[in-house]
């Protein structure tokens, strides 16, 4: 039986673990956002706070996924609690960081002029930074979100959903007929959910963003 016919006659299967790897990726990439965009909007002004913010965030992302999931076990049980914090985890570093990078290359001059206006604090991050750097924090959440695929096959070994558990399922049949077939449905699947995703980014840069910022 070839790959194709293979895959033909388990599409199915191969549909649900894309959409629920989707689904945990999506997920995961919002709980991030919401954690680090008011973390960066509340440290880019100082450096201590701002270092303290970005360091945390890259020291998250240096726990090996194996070892974070195995600990995250005791406290969340097995499924897609503990995969969610784990992959949470994991994506606050690149958007911590662009967003700290786009709010700091808002021209001065712009928050200045903002303030002679009467806007307050919350309302200047608002309507003036954050739009502003706003391509900057997509471009962290495009690199969040690929990081984020790879990272979530790893679910798998804690009864998470999505496609690794296709390359898992493959790796422990090691040496049947479909092994390799599989393991090479799990990783294209995530392939094609890079790309799409990765496309998904640009055109949300391209309709949220206005000309004159994108221009």
């Amino acid at each position: 039986m070839s790959f194709a016919e293979y895959f033909l006659s388990n599409y199915s299967q191969v549909l649900d673990a894309t959409l629920a790897h989707a689904a945990l990726v999506l997920e995961s990439l919002a709980l991030a956002v919401l954690i680090a965009v008011p973390v960066a909007a509340l440290t880019y002004r100082t450096g201590t706070p701002r270092a303290v913010a970005v360091g945390t965030a890259a020291l998250l992302l240096t726990i090996p996924s194996y070892a974070l999931f195995g600990l995250l076990i005791a406290p969340l049980g097995l499924g897609s609690a503990p995969a969610i914090v784990a992959l949470t985890l994991y994506g606050l570093l690149p958007v911590v960081r662009n967003s700290i990078v786009g709010l700091r290359e808002v021209d001065t001059a712009v928050v200045e002029s903002a303030r002679g206006m009467g806007m307050n604090r919350l309302r200047l991050l608002l309507t003036v930074e954050l739009p502003i750097a706003w391509p900057v924090i997509v471009a962290g959440l495009r690199v969040a979100a690929q990081l984020l695929l790879g990272i979530a096959a790893i679910a798998a070994a804690v009864n998470g959903p999505g496609l690794g558990n296709l390359i898992l399922d493959g790796l422990s049949k090691a040496g049947t007929p479909f092994a390799v077939y599989l393991t090479l449905e799990g990783i294209a699947g995530i392939v094609v959910l890079a790309v799409l995703f990765d496309l998904a980014f640009v055109a949300l840069n391209r309709l949220t963003t206005s000309r004159g910022i994108r221009d």
